[in-house]
């Protein structure tokens, strides 16, 4: 785990999950918000819900760029929406890749990265049929390899805390990145907005 020096933000403010593809935003911001009974909310599942099919088919039929162009719709759905309430986000595998995002998300609450090692990434989502970003890599691993080798820092800067995912259950997780957020001055004006504190 690594933190990064501590920026003062407004509530009400949003949760952030970002990471590569396999890293666990979903399951995990799904669980927490849950927990902490907050809305949620899954940046490729609201595409999804946007599009009326699955994303996976708006890439193949269409590319990338209708895909970053709703995300980044999303986005700024998501940034008008903190100024109400507080909600637990799931990042898009590459959200933070691209300036216009983060600068649209900046100031509306702390990002947590989810991390593990290229090949249990890899392993995680090796039935998922997910589309690759890099169309000449030859497998779901060199795909996510090549975007980190290109990519990696801006998900690290983006980061206001890093969580390291692998050889953990999921219930430890959760229960981890949840004392977190109850008792890491990161997280302090992200507290604000919970309604009710778990046990």
């Amino acid at each position: 785990m690594a933190v990064r020096v501590m920026i003062r933000y407004t509530p009400p403010v949003n949760l952030y999950f970002c990471g590569l593809i396999g890293s666990g935003k979903t399951t995990i911001g799904k669980r927490i918000a849950e927990l902490l009974s907050l809305p949620f909310y899954d940046i490729d599942q609201e595409i999804d819900r946007r599009v009326g099919y699955s994303f996976h088919r708006l890439v193949q039929e269409q590319g990338w760029v209708p895909y970053r162009e709703i995300e980044y719709s999303i986005c700024k759905d998501l940034a008008r929406m903190s100024r109400d309430s507080s909600a637990i986000v799931s990042m898009a595998g590459g959200t933070v890749r691209y300036e216009w995002n983060r600068d649209i998300l900046a100031g509306t609450g702390p990002v947590i990265l989810l991390e593990a090692s290229i090949p249990e990434l890899a392993r995680r989502v090796q039935n998922a049929h997910r589309p690759r970003v890099n169309p000449g890599s030859t497998s779901q691993e060199e795909d996510l390899r090549l975007l980190w080798e290109k990519h990696g820092h801006k998900y690290l800067a983006s980061a206001d805390l890093r969580y390291q995912t692998e050889g953990k259950e999921i219930d430890q997780i959760v229960k981890e990145i949840t004392q977190l957020i109850l008792q890491n001055p990161v997280f302090e004006e992200f507290r604000k907005g919970i309604p009710l504190t778990p046990c």
